[in-house]
């Protein structure tokens, strides 16, 4: 016998629970990659086109930037360098503008590419793929650290290699949870540790030529001030060679830098391909196999007479 449930208009107990569907979420979908990683590439070669000209630029600039610092340039020569400074000031801007393109192609790419491994490891994928820990799933990192991990401090030393370490692990068609190849291998860890290693001289490269221009101006100062005022002459030669020093830091710096960007570029293009050649080929239904066909003449079920009229029969 039910007995009913208190509390105002309620019936006898069980009262029926009113249904609440689940929210709705769109099942995973495969996106082609090939266009994002063509644009990509190409932003990344023209990165790297424009640092090595920038780099150029530097060492041609070196001479006169000894000639400046040891006071042996008339002003008609200051007076040209300006101008050359100004008019290549947007040339020598282009690098960060294409960097920061490229960066932006490379993130468009990277979700998409990661989108595409939950389809892969979806009941939806023509060949669906188990991955090694079911419970995990193939990777290491929640979606939201595609973005993030590139700008998060301390961690953006290696949560960004592991989110491209799992997607390409979770694109290779063998399904086995790693990368085989040596060659892929290879492609991960030189394109980490060559962009790695370049914004490290990048960023400490500038830190270091800014902290020496005003270690350089305050010692400037000091020996002004400490000078005899009846000598017209101040002794800053040593600080001329420190400057030159400086600038000639820079200049290796930087093309050191450019070697290593043209590496990660190489590198990152490689592997770009090989990952967005793996997932299409994955995302393809398989092909249909061609039926045995029997050998001899064709077979017909017997047909029986069945009574009635105007029935046709056929045979004896």
């Amino acid at each position: 016998m039910t007995q009913p449930y208190p509390g105002p208009n309620r019936g006898p107990w069980p009262y029926p629970v009113p249904y609440q569907p689940l929210p709705y979420q769109p099942p995973p979908r495969y996106r082609p990659l090939r266009k994002v990683a063509i644009v990509s590439i190409v932003l990344m070669g023209l990165t790297a086109l424009a640092a090595v000209i920038q780099s150029v630029l530097l060492w041609r600039s070196y001479d006169d930037v000894k000639r400046l610092v040891y006071g042996l340039l008339s002003e008609e020569e200051i007076d040209r360098g300006v101008e050359s400074i100004s008019g290549t000031g947007p040339l020598l801007n282009l690098v960060s503008y294409l960097l920061m393109g490229t960066g932006i192609a490379f993130l468009i790419w990277l979700w998409q590419a990661r989108e595409n491994t939950d389809f892969l490891h979806s009941p939806f994928a023509p060949r669906p793929a188990i991955p090694a820990d079911p419970m995990r799933g193939p990777h290491r990192r929640a979606t939201g650290w595609v973005v993030g991990a590139w700008f998060c401090p301390i961690v953006q030393f290696w949560y960004p290699f592991q989110i491209v370490q799992d997607v390409t692990r979770a694109s290779e068609p063998t399904g086995e949870g790693r990368p085989r190849s040596g060659r892929v291998r290879a492609l991960l860890y030189s394109w980490w540790a060559t962009w790695t290693a370049f914004w490290v001289i990048l960023v400490g490269g500038g830190a270091v030529a800014v902290i020496g221009f005003i270690v350089w101006f305050v010692r400037l100062i000091q020996v002004s001030e400490s000078s005899d005022a009846s000598s017209p002459y101040v002794d800053i030669y040593d600080m001329q060679d420190f400057m030159v020093r400086v600038a000639l830091g820079v200049d290796i710096g930087f093309t050191v830098a450019t070697v290593l960007l043209i590496v990660a570029a190489v590198a990152a293009s490689l592997l770009m391909l090989q990952v967005t050649g793996w997932q299409h080929t994955r995302a393809m239904p398989p092909p249909i196999q061609d039926l045995p066909r029997p050998v001899g003449p064709p077979q017909y079920a017997p047909r029986y007479h069945r009574p009635g009229p105007n029935f046709p029969t056929y045979g004896p």
